[in-house]
């Protein structure tokens, strides 16, 4: 009776010896250096750290986080064979694994409808500026993945390029132009394009700047694509500094820490060591580091200099202040003294979007999300001015639609950048910031007066219908813009009538700018697309190219035709095709 125990407990152990060589042959293996390591955390019986290997400098998107699927994204399908290396290129190898440790965040994803202009005619919002959605977008793409919907912020995808606006004449800072065309969405609809362009400055007409760099160094940070991208990110914004300017670091993990007083520009070397030296370990305290950099912004303050701070991190806060509505608090209460905040978004498996969209947005600043060395060099070098340099602050937008002429309007994106229309003259309110030489485009899509499709209304009990005026005016609308030029309490105002001009094509700028907003819209499978597909998508694109001197435009269509793919292997059921024929890339 006593062998039988024994016998079990012999077996067990010799089960338990076999198994063991196998699994530390797993611990043990380690990538080559050029790889980029990822966590996987597996629920069994025991949490295990698993690596996974990818190419230098790739990024490899994770799934669908599970805030992302309550929003109402689609779940994420892996790439393979021909599929997966058309799409991801050389991001990824076609049979890689898809990571299932993931926990990025986004704000749940919304879209404007249809507002009767007889009932309403005015719009009001908040210009921006940001950049990240469209970083973000092209990052799951080429990862091989479809964004989660709420990643898709349409009015950041279409302000990610640039637009031929004029530039302002007179005294004032900014040019206000607009343009009239037929809508790809609807046939019977208008489509019109709002633009405005900030006056641009030479480098030596540029104010000093007074910069504090406030890094995340916790151990979430230790991925190659976020503390090691982050080192050569700032290593090209140091470059672009001179002796007027004055940077400071702070560093934050389980506590915060000044890792540099603040420092001459031109001591570059000196610069450039302390971020080099930088290592991530710890918890993520940033409540406490945005504290500490808002206090050594002050010290140094500028009176009439440029100060900001450069936030740098994957928005995982851990520590400290976590909610979003208290960090909400801290920066609108930090702001009040005239620093300004650039906010730079690294990493992916654990990115809180979110997190950082707030941050810019409530700190008086812009927001940019850095997948790579190239998008760095964009954000740092060849838009230094409008991301470091703020022209004018709170401004607004609002428009009057002239109801004898439009029935109903839809403005395309903007959704989180919504105000009461009685905030326009309230100069209390807070609003976008815009930095020198940025471009700013939002689209309206309208519905003629007296078409069957304006949204219908049930009658008013306490005052009489208002009819329709009689068609005096061939004004669509009066676009307004209110301003504070920088350290003013008093806002400024611009207006443009805008006419329905139905003679001529549509500009180049004007059909890529439709296309970027229809391209979001498929993305976040919108119920305002009507007629519109993919393959026309790609098609605006292509007659929207323009000069491109950059390359920034051909690069949607890739990633317009890869996000094609990935929505039929994902099982999307597809659009009516158009009857015309798509034309070649290039003409």
């Amino acid at each position: 009776m006593k062998r039988i125990p024994l016998t079990l407990l012999l077996a067990l152990a010799i089960l338990a010896g076999c198994s063991s060589p196998a699994t530390e042959s797993n611990k043990k293996e380690s990538p080559s250096t050029s790889a980029l390591v990822s966590e996987q955390v597996v629920a069994q019986n025991a949490l295990q750290p698993q690596v996974e290997k990818e190419r230098k400098g790739d990024l490899l998107p994770p799934p669908v986080p599970a805030d992302a699927v309550a929003a109402g994204a689609v779940p994420m399908k892996k790439t393979s064979g021909a599929l997966g290396r058309s799409v991801a290129s050389e991001a990824m190898p076609a049979s890689a694994p898809v990571s299932a440790w993931n926990r990025e965040s986004y704000n749940a994803g919304r879209e404007n409808g249809f507002i009767n202009a007889g009932r309403d005619p005015l719009s009001t919002f908040s210009i921006d500026v940001d950049t990240a959605g469209y970083a973000n977008v092209r990052r799951f793409v080429t990862g091989g993945h479809l964004p989660p919907v709420g990643a898709v912020r349409i009015e950041e995808m279409i302000n990610y390029f640039s637009y031929d606006y004029p530039a302002p004449s007179g005294s004032e800072p900014f040019s206000l132009t607009a343009e009239v065309g037929p809508s790809p969405f609807h046939s019977d609809y208008r489509l019109v394009r709002i633009g405005l362009k900030a006056r641009d400055l030479a480098k030596h007409q540029l104010p000093p700047s007074n910069l504090v760099f406030l890094i995340d160094v916790s151990g979430s940070m230790q991925d190659a694509n976020k503390l090691p991208l982050l080192k050569e990110a700032m290593t090209l914004l140091v470059r672009q500094l001179g002796e007027r300017d004055r940077v400071a670091i702070v560093v934050y993990a389980g506590t915060d820490r000044v890792v540099l007083p603040p420092t001459p520009g031109n001591r570059q070397e000196e610069i450039l060591r302390a971020i080099n030296q930088l290592q991530s370990g710890g918890s993520t305290h940033a409540s406490s580091g945005i504290r500490t950099a808002y206090q050594l912004a002050r010290q140094g303050f500028m009176a009439t200099g440029n100060n900001r701070i450069v936030l740098a991190s994957d928005g995982d806060f851990n520590v400290g202040v976590t909610s979003r509505d208290e960090l909400q608090r801290l920066v609108e209460q930090e702001r009040r003294g005239g620093v300004y905040l650039t906010v730079l978004g690294f990493g992916m498996g654990n990115y809180h979007d979110d997190t950082m969209e707030i941050l810019a947005d409530k700190g008086n600043g812009n927001y940019a999300y850095i997948d790579s060395l190239l998008e760095a060099k964009k954000v740092m070098v060849k838009e230094l001015s409008g991301t470091l340099f703020a022209l004018a602050g709170d401004v607004k937008i609002q428009v009057e639609f002239n109801p004898s002429r439009v029935g109903a309007y839809r403005l395309i994106g903007y959704e989180n950048r919504a105000l009461a229309d009685e905030d326009f003259r309230d100069d209390r309110k807070d609003a976008g910031e815009i930095g020198v030489g940025h471009r700013v485009t939002a689209l309206y899509e309208l519905i003629p007066a007296g078409h069957a499709s304006i949204p219908e209304l049930d009658p008013l009990k306490y005052q009489a219908a208002k009819k329709a005026p009689a068609k005096t005016s061939e004004e669509l609308m009066t676009v307004k813009l209110r301003y504070k030029p920088l350290r003013a309490d008093s806002s400024r105002l611009i207006s443009l009538p805008v006419n329905d001009a139905t003679a001529g094509k549509p500009s180049a700028d004007f059909r890529f700018a439709a296309a970027v907003a229809g391209y979001g819209m498929l993305l976040s499978h919108s119920e305002h697309l009507g007629t519109f597909t993919w393959e026309q998508c790609l098609e605006m694109v292509r007659s929207g190219r323009g000069a491109d001197v950059e390359g920034y435009r051909a690069e949607l269509y890739r990633l317009v035709e890869a996000s094609q793919l990935l929505a039929q292997q994902q099982g999307q059921p597809p659009v009516v095709q158009p009857e015309t024929r798509p034309q070649p890339l290039f003409r």
